[in-house]
């Protein structure tokens, strides 16, 4: 068989990025419990906005394949705070059924590691910057 390594980015972008949107629309509008979360810890509501670059913009950016690897950053930057601030607890934990408590958002987070080297391949709207 024939490798395609430009296919299987394509169908790694839409995965990652696909699954985070639905995380990101459902925050559309209700993230008051984010502000809150952010000022208990001493950082500033406003920050909660973030939530929208990592979870809406940067996964549609992903998706269509506009600077990748620049919106793979963005992604990975924001799961790092998310992991940080919401998980910090629980982050080696293990869940009932034997599997990392968390690893969903580990692989939220490796995925845009993966997309940061390697950018969108050849099925992107954007080819040629070097955040491609």
């Amino acid at each position: 068989m024939k490798k395609n390594t430009d296919l299987g980015l394509l169908i790694l972008r839409i995965i990652v990025a696909g699954l985070m949107l639905f995380h990101g629309f459902a925050k559309l509008g209700h993230i008051d419990g984010i502000k809150n979360m952010l000022s208990s810890n001493g950082l500033p509501e406003f920050m909660a906005y973030g939530v929208y670059i990592t979870e809406i913009i940067a996964p549609i950016f992903i998706i269509i394949g506009y600077r990748t690897r620049l919106a793979s950053l963005a992604f990975f930057l924001g799961m790092l705070f998310i992991i940080f601030l919401a998980h910090a607890n629980d982050i080696f934990s293990i869940s009932d059924k034997g599997a990392l408590k968390n690893e969903l958002i580990y692989f939220y987070t490796f995925g845009s590691v993966a997309l940061f080297f390697t950018g969108g391949g050849k099925y992107a709207i954007s080819l040629k910057n070097i955040w491609d």
